[in-house]
């Protein structure tokens, strides 16, 4: 059985502040956080752009890097972007 792929990303939201999450289809995740439906946070921010997106070995890789990127600063989260 094949594991399915997963992938950190970081949206910019509307005020200009930074979300990252996981999500095994970054476009079809985005769509929803653009309709309102991918969480609490992005709901009340709306979002402009994924900003960056990289894969990870599994749920567990995935969950781990996201812990990572978010004790980044906001400036290294846009160097890393870069």
């Amino acid at each position: 059985m094949k594991t399915a792929e997963y992938f950190v990303y970081i949206l910019e939201c509307k005020d200009g502040t930074l979300y990252t999450g996981i999500a095994t289809d970054v476009a079809r995740r985005f769509t929803e956080h653009q309709s309102g439906t991918g969480s609490k946070y992005t709901r009340a921010k709306g979002v402009v752009r994924v900003l960056y997106q990289e894969k990870a070995e599994g749920r567990s890789a995935a969950s781990k890097r996201e812990i990572a990127i978010k004790n980044l600063t906001r400036e290294q989260k846009f160097a890393l972007a870069r």
